[in-house]
């Protein structure tokens, strides 16, 4: 079978850049071993996060440094065997968050953060899944009114960014969600992002509509890829499919292909975990609820309330860990006493691809004819898989980009 362009990897990136592609006249076949959004776009916690207008640095901070360094906190948690492997990674991450580097970082990301929900809104009305998408946006809470006084000064510096919300003081916030502790002090309501019921659901809604188009999804083997007479080639269940180009969209595990091609791109993995839970009675959460303290997200979905976990750093390949998630529960059920059992018989894990300079890479390989890269989202993937397909599928086309891709460019790692 022969292609003009092969993307490997079928969760919510890969996906949206073979549908960007296809809209672009592109013949596109999608390849992955699972089903679509079987991976990190399944377990996420389902924002699509207009909001997040700074990227997640590491803390410059002594004391929290310090707090980190003992290992007992709910939002950070790190493996001590895997600690000196990691270590030069998180050296140049703690260096990229300097505020000067950081500041440069959100500015190169604000473009593709500002078209986010608007990407996903032209999917979503093609695809029609509209009924796992609501807009509702996600309330951060507080319970300590010393770090709620300094969110609400620090809200003030991001009027730049024209972003919607509203500071709920207590009776506001019990208001807004009754089942809540009344021990909370108050939240922000971020009002721009949009939540998924189901984020794995949404991305085989988008993977449909790419075949309903015309696109073919095929099981495969993304580490067959070979470049053989000038094109590229990837062993697929209907045999060996070859194209001109081929894009590697494999998020966490793009580095088993870009590895064995010669790049050695800095990219490393923030392990991560979820739970579904039932509720008490006939209570109901209403909307995203994050504990910026504890590090988690309580989300309503389709499969019950999801509590999702911060970082994890260890071996990717490592066999789970629950202390993280015990310690999230524990201060989720203090925070929504409602939360009920466990739903779910084991916890989910997944890997988030991080990039050091908290940019993803976007573009053409710098030494191989016909590859592009599309993957590093860190947190973001969910919300960035569609407006970084255009980016791709227009650079890949000749078409004017919507924004200086430069940023993003593989070269900057050489």
């Amino acid at each position: 079978m022969h292609c003009q362009t092969i993307v490997l990897g079928a969760g919510i990136v890969g996906v949206s850049t073979a549908l960007q592609l296809q809209a672009r006249g592109r013949q596109v076949v999608l390849i992955d071993r699972d089903q679509p959004g079987s991976g990190t776009s399944h377990g996420n916690a389902g924002l699509i996060e207009r909001s997040s207008v700074i990227p997640y640095a590491f803390p410059r901070n002594v004391g929290a440094l310090l707090r980190y360094g003992l290992n007992r906190q709910p939002d950070v948690r790190y493996s001590l065997l895997h600690l000196p492997k990691a270590a030069p990674w998180l050296l140049r991450y703690w260096r990229q968050s300097a505020p000067g580097r950081l500041a440069g970082a959100a500015a190169d990301m604000l473009p593709l953060v500002q078209r986010s929900v608007e990407e996903h809104d032209a999917l979503i009305a093609a695809a029609g899944p509209s009924e796992l998408v609501q807009a509702k946006g996600w309330i951060e809470v507080f319970r300590d009114p010393r770090l709620f006084a300094q969110a609400k000064e620090d809200v003030k510096n991001l009027a730049r960014y024209g972003l919607q919300y509203e500071i709920l003081e207590r009776n506001q916030l019990q208001a807004r969600e009754q089942q809540l502790d009344g021990g909370v002090v108050g939240g922000i309501h971020w009002l721009d992002p949009k939540t998924v019921r189901n984020p794995g659901g949404l991305t085989r809604g988008y993977a449909a509509l790419f075949v309903e188009r015309g696109g073919q999804f095929l099981h495969g083997d993304a580490r067959s890829l070979r470049q053989l007479d000038g094109q590229w080639q990837v062993q697929s269940q209907r045999g060996a499919v070859t194209a001109d180009e081929v894009v590697i969209c494999l998020g966490p595990q793009s580095a088993e292909l870009f590895g064995p091609l010669g790049y050695r791109f800095p990219l490393g993995i923030k392990r991560g975990y979820h739970m579904h839970y039932g509720t008490r009675g006939d209570a109901q959460l209403q909307h995203s609820i994050c504990d910026t303290q504890g590090g988690y997200v309580l989300a309503p979905m389709a499969q019950g309330i999801r509590l999702t976990t911060g970082i994890e750093f260890a071996a990717s390949d490592a066999p789970a860990n629950e202390i993280q998630l015990q310690r999230c529960e524990a201060l989720a059920r203090r925070l929504f006493p409602a939360l009920g059992e466990r739903l779910d018989e084991q916890p989910w894990l997944g890997l988030r691809p991080c990039l050091p300079d908290m940019r993803p890479i976007i573009g053409p390989a710098p030494r191989h004819k016909g590859l592009w890269f599309n993957f590093g989202h860190a947190h973001h993937g969910l919300t960035l898989g569609p407006v970084t397909g255009r980016l791709l599928a227009e650079m890949m086309t000749g078409e004017q980009p919507f924004t200086d891709p430069a940023p993003y460019r593989a070269a900057r790692f050489d």
